[in-house]
């Protein structure tokens, strides 16, 4: 069986098999949390990669995407 054989479940697994028009089934918003934290800060990084590994999409809509209710 060859290696791209397979469906990739998530990004990298499409990047290692060179398949460069993959898009990932949708998931539903309720499959995952969103992120509390700051853009940038290490907690963040971590929950990015996270969702990577898990296949799940980088982003989700609810993400804290600023500081602004930290600065009043």
């Amino acid at each position: 069986m060859s290696e791209t054989a397979f469906e990739p479940r998530t990004v990298l697994d499409a990047i290692r098999q060179k398949q460069w028009n993959f898009e990932p089934h949708e998931i539903d918003l309720e499959d995952y949390e969103a992120c509390g934290s700051m853009p940038g800060t290490q907690d963040k990084i971590s929950i990015l990669a996270d969702r990577v590994r898990r296949g799940l999409p980088l982003w989700h809509p609810s993400d804290r995407s600023d500081c602004e209710d930290l600065c009043e």
